[in-house]
């Protein structure tokens, strides 16, 4: 039976974020932590397989929450009939909004880690998960809107996916550059209205 130690498996993911957040994944080394531990890297093997299974068990439980949840957002209002999606513009209702802002900051080292530290590791293109349900709902809505026939302005996949971008990316720019919570909650609220308003005018609906 493999004993094990739950304090220093906890030492290691707190010397594992901290190594990291000051030298990016690819810059990260077993032998770095070991070393910030004062243990040998063969202790840490007990625990994890390499540095990405540890930052794998920093990041996988909210990274998840997120886009699972993002993603349930998006199939319940695609299920709803033309007129109710139309009604309930823009996708994102205020309060999941927050939602999302307040769940990123409830776990921000963690989406730090994703946002700055992630190149190298399967979370490398998560805000692109993210993007491409954004933009699969919206073409969906679109070509909706089109079969009702109704006027939209020509919108190629590039465009939605420009706009998708810039919704994520602004997001999580709070994160990037450690802004304090209340502020970054502020700023997304404003860029919301921004997108928001953004579509109506694309979409031609007053």
């Amino acid at each position: 039976m493999k004993l094990t130690n739950e304090k220093l498996a906890a030492d290691i993911r707190i010397a594992g974020k901290k190594e990291f957040l000051e030298k990016g994944f690819q810059g990260a080394s077993m032998r770095g932590i070991a070393a910030s531990l004062q243990v040998t890297t063969g202790a840490i093997y007990r625990y994890y397989t390499d540095k990405e299974s540890i930052f794998e068990a920093l990041v996988e439980e909210p990274a998840k929450e997120l886009e699972n949840r993002y993603r349930r957002i998006q199939q319940e209002f695609a299920a709803k009939p033309l007129q109710g999606q139309l009604e309930s513009l823009p996708e994102i209702t205020e309060d999941e909004h927050t939602w999302m802002m307040e769940y990123i900051y409830d776990n921000f080292d963690a989406f730090k880690l994703i946002t700055c530290c992630a190149v190298g590791t399967g979370y490398e293109h998560y805000l692109d998960s993210l993007i491409e349900i954004e933009v699969n709902s919206s073409k969906a809505l679109i070509e909706k809107m089109e079969q009702a026939g109704m006027q939209v302005l020509p919108l190629d996949d590039e465009l939605i996916h420009m706009i998708a971008s810039a919704l994520f990316n602004g997001m999580f720019e709070t994160v990037r550059h450690d802004m304090p919570r209340e502020k970054a909650m502020m700023y997304a609220d404003s860029m919301r209205a921004f997108y928001s308003a953004g579509w109506f005018r694309i979409l031609g609906i007053s």
